[in-house]
């Protein structure tokens, strides 16, 4: 029976056990931290019974003063039906507390390939890099896609690497924006970071598959030149040239 979907495309009903103790009690913070959103921090963590490392992504319930409690549910409901998927991060565990939900994902130790997109030519991807790893891209969200599934927000900081040296396997990471599509409910919203967002996406028609393509698309474009197609100098010209499809 497939989940239960909000009218904006968003799946509440997990099955994977919220712990209420301390997260604390169970891992140990170390090192600095991976990542930082508007809503969220992602930290490398340590698990004490085992020594395995993880990125812990906590997340703020409360944003803007809204409850958002359902779009984390979302981002966790999303990561367990790709949990078969070897190119989508994995989830280990969810703590909650008063104010923030804590997701223990897997820790992918080479980091976001943007930093290989704009390195200089020893550190920067050849074309075949490009090749294998946009394969793995394309293999992972596909993946995603088959479970109706939309990620809406491809770029080369949600694309994270196993390891640099060698250069390892892509893991897909920050759902925080996803959507189930079904065919009776039309998503239409205005999401995405600006420069990889689809020109439906700007003309605010429905949503779907060909969402996630357009982006990487994008993101492939950017691997292979560490240029930016569509940036422009202000956000509303980035989108000029997209809904023009205006190459830089």
């Amino acid at each position: 029976m497939p989940a239960a979907m909000n009218k904006n495309g968003m799946v509440t009903e997990i099955h994977t056990r919220i712990r209420k103790e301390p997260f604390t009690a169970n891992y140990e913070l170390v090192g600095r931290e991976l990542g930082r959103g508007k809503f969220a921090v992602v930290k490398k963590c340590v698990e004490k019974a085992t020594g395995k490392q993880f990125a812990a992504k906590f997340l703020r319930k409360r944003r803007k003063g809204a409850d958002c409690r359902v779009d984390i549910l979302n981002e966790i409901a999303v990561l367990e039906s790709a949990k078969e998927s070897p190119y989508v991060v994995g989830l280990h565990e969810v703590y909650e507390t008063n104010s923030e939900i804590v997701l223990v994902l897997e820790c992918a130790a080479g980091g976001e390939i943007f930093n290989q997109c704009v390195a200089d030519n020893d550190e920067a991807f050849t074309e075949k890099d490009v090749v294998r790893l946009a394969k793995q891209i394309l293999t992972g969200v596909a993946f995603l896609h088959q479970n109706n599934v939309v990620h809406l927000d491809l770029k080369p900081q949600n694309i994270l690497l196993t390891s640099v040296r060698p250069l390892g396997d892509i893991r897909i990471v920050d759902f925080g924006l996803s959507r189930r599509m079904d065919s009776v409910t039309e998503v239409r919203e205005i999401l995405g970071t600006p420069e990889y967002v689809a020109p439906e996406i700007l003309n605010y028609e429905p949503i779907s598959t060909a969402t996630d393509m357009w982006s990487i698309g994008v993101l492939i474009y950017v691997m292979l030149t560490g240029e930016s197609p569509f940036l422009g100098d202000d956000k509303q010209e980035t989108f000029l040239n997209i809904s023009q499809v205006n190459v830089d």
